[in-house]
């Protein structure tokens, strides 16, 4: 037999199959030791053949096979396959996708303990062999027990001498390393409400591959979701289920689990390598049915898979893929309007509760009436309201520290990091300032370096600040942060929710990952404080990511029995998106953002591809760039009827962790000349400059 192997190297250079003679161990899917020149490498075994084009007497040999059950199932070798010729990336990259990173490098594995079991169930004791009996009693009533915990709380010659006797017998079992090990299971089956089974009756009458469930906050969209993960897990099948924020795993974790028990497995970077691998060989090998996560979830090594469910979406097989939101994506909106999606909506709230009644309130006369602080007068006055009636509130901020930035009054300097092209953030707790995009740490300026003046000021404000301010004017209410800085570690998401959740703190100040999928029923107030802070980006979705996010911070407020408000600060109140927004009128918004799209020619009615060219050599990178926009050029002359803007710049952001950062930007009328990007940029790259392509990228920093 042979077997066709793509080696763990991701050079073009050897980005091809290579034959290997092996055996009937060898199968499709499995990780393989080979030798390779005068080493020896771990390939991917891809196909197996009974011949090869070469002579069998040159052909070398498959030396090992790693794993017991091939580590890539079918699936993920076709859509290994696909991604490769698509993006144009070494098919070795692309396998890498379906792998826990530390398995392949070997840095992670199985790992076992010794279990004791009762073998024999009668048995006599002479009086001296007391911590004998008293292991033999224990194990009557236990079965099973740890070797380690035996011989700790009895003796482990006691032990010893009962395995010789064959009374007990010694066993190894495999020890899971089971993630978020302290989410409770929450979320008994609910009866669902005539619009989730109408709901839930389309998904399943549906020809259409992608089903676009657009429901308002609080609609029960979850339960309709796992209504239909049931039906297909009782039909053999499997299901994806993803989540916009690692936030919000441990919620749709504990729902997950109370439904399926441990047909649930989770797979996200916030793991550790042992949890990781462990839950990937539980999909792997067909215990878990259910993958859930964040974006890395979708490469999980599931078998016949029945859906693929993307909550907030905004952010082909038999497989379903389910779309769900509140605030659905322009694009997806707009292909379900066309029919190309099956689209579902729901409109009213499973609680019967109207959508939360949002408050308009100007900063501009707060601040013509005298009020300079962050809290508008309408704002502290609901404050006050919900805390002395006993129910919660939550304030959102989209930023993160203490203030944004550092500036020198005297001179205009502002505090930036030396390996970044960005202003620094001062953070108050540690007292330094931050880079957010490396996170080097600097010490608090006492005086400007350029000038040498002392009228610092601090622009800007963060989440640290609001705490602050807000404990002076509540000092018996409990408040408790929740951003990047306070959710270090894999659980830092889970503990401040629960502590949210059980009450112990009556205000959560928070940035994005505080606006979705939350489900608080205490929680009567949302404080918007920085509406206009998106509005204003250089980034044609700015409107449509204001409008999205609005609605779904909104949608936190009035979830329980009470009726909800929400007080939306803003310094332009009359702007358009922000009146759609406090309408809830959906409709309406993506009428005027899809009539604007099609003016300016933005996507969906175009594609924007961006090239970026980074180095630490800012000489290497030009170099790069000249020769990428040069063949790039090429093909816009012959084809400049499919181009609406062309040109070459260096990145709005200059330098990130001492890389510079050059972009070629293009904007073209459909993805027909792609293939030809892709291996103009595929051809550039090298050692010292990396050349990546990115569709519609989400930010153009």
């Amino acid at each position: 037999m042979i077997a066709e192997v793509i080696v763990d190297i991701a050079t073009s250079e050897v980005d091809k199959i290579f034959d290997y003679v092996c055996d009937g161990e060898t199968k499709e899917g499995s990780r393989v030791r080979v030798p390779f020149g005068n080493t020896h490498v771990t390939g991917f075994v891809v196909g197996i053949k009974n011949d090869s084009i070469y002579p069998m007497e040159k052909l070398k040999r498959v030396e090992e096979v790693y794993d017991g059950i091939p580590a890539l199932n079918e699936e993920c070798l076709s859509l290994a396959k696909k991604i490769s010729e698509r993006y144009r990336t070494p098919m070795a990259l692309s396998l890498r996708l379906f792998l826990p990173a530390e398995m392949r490098t070997g840095k992670v594995k199985e790992i076992y303990r010794k279990i004791v079991v009762l073998k024999e169930r009668d048995a006599e004791f002479s009086a001296s062999a007391v911590k004998q009996k008293e292991i033999f009693d224990y194990l009557l009533s236990a079965q099973t027990a740890e070797y380690a915990f035996l011989t700790k709380k009895f003796s482990a010659s006691a032990l010893k001498a009962l395995v010789e006797k064959g009374i007990v017998g010694i066993e190894r079992e495999r020890k899971q390393r089971v993630p978020y090990r302290a989410v409770e299971e929450k979320g008994e089956k609910r009866l669902l409400t005539a619009e989730q089974q109408f709901a839930l009756k389309s998904i399943r009458a549906s020809a259409q591959t992608v089903q676009l469930l657009h429901g308002v906050t609080g609609s029960g969209k979850t339960e309709i979701y796992l209504n239909y993960i049931a039906e297909q897990v009782k039909e053999g099948r499997s299901a994806i289920f993803l989540v916009p924020e690692i936030s919000l795993t441990p919620q749709m974790l504990s729902q997950l689990r109370a439904r399926f028990s441990s047909s649930v497995a989770i797979l996200h970077s916030g793991l550790s390598a042992g949890e990781r691998f462990d839950e990937w060989q539980r999909m792997r090998t067909g215990e878990a049915k259910i993958a859930v996560g964040a974006r890395s979830a979708i490469f999980a090594p599931l078998e016949n898979l029945g859906a693929i469910i993307i909550d907030e979406e905004h952010d082909s097989s038999y497989c379903k893929l389910i779309l769900g939101s509140a605030t659905p994506s322009v694009e997806s909106y707009l292909k379900a309007k066309r029919g190309e999606y099956n689209l579902i909506r729901l409109k009213k709230r499973i609680n019967e509760k109207p959508m939360p009644e949002i408050i308009l309130t100007d900063m501009r006369r707060e601040v013509r009436r005298g009020n300079n602080t962050i809290f508008s007068t309408a704002l502290k006055e609901q404050l006050e309201e919900t805390l002395s009636s006993g129910n919660q509130a939550i304030l959102f901020l989209n930023r993160r520290g203490y203030s944004q930035s550092v500036i020198c009054t005297e001179c205009g300097y502002v505090a930036k990091c030396e390996h970044c092209d960005v202003a620094l953030t001062y953070h108050s707790e540690e007292n330094c300032l931050k880079c957010h995009y490396c996170g080097t740490k600097y010490r608090m300026l006492t005086a400007c370096p350029e000038c040498g003046g002392v009228r610092l000021n601090y622009f800007g404000t963060g989440t640290q600040r609001i705490a602050r301010e807000l404990s002076k004017l509540f000092p018996t209410a409990k408040i408790i942060r929740m951003d990047n800085d306070t959710t270090s570690g894999k659980e830092g998401h889970y503990k401040i929710l629960k502590d949210f959740s059980s009450h112990k703190a009556d205000i959560l100040i928070g940035t994005q990952m505080i606006a979705k999928g939350h489900d608080f029923p205490s929680v009567t107030l949302v404080g918007i404080l920085d509406a206009d802070m998106s509005l204003h980006f250089s980034d044609y979705r700015s409107g449509e990511r204001t409008f999205q996010l609005i609605t779904q911070v909104a949608g936190r407020s009035g979830r329980g029995k009470e009726k909800g408000k929400v007080v939306l600060q803003t310094y332009d109140p009359q702007n358009a998106i922000l009146q759609y927004a406090i309408r809830y009128d959906y409709e309406a918004f993506f009428e005027n953002e899809i009539a604007l799209r099609q003016g300016a020619c933005f996507p969906p009615f175009a594609l924007i591809v961006r090239v970026m060219i980074t180095s630490e050599s800012e000489e290497k990178a030009v170099e790069v760039l000249k020769k990428v926009y040069l063949e790039l050029e090429e093909i816009y002359q012959e084809n400049s009827e499919k181009f609406t803007f062309f040109n070459k710049m260096r990145a709005p952001i200059k330098r990130i962790q001492n890389k510079e950062r050059f972009q070629v930007l293009m904007r073209l009328k459909d993805n027909e000349l792609l293939p030809q990007i892709y291996a103009v940029c595929a051809e550039s790259k090298t050692k010292d400059v990396l050349v990546s392509v990115e569709e519609n990228p989400g930010n153009l920093t």
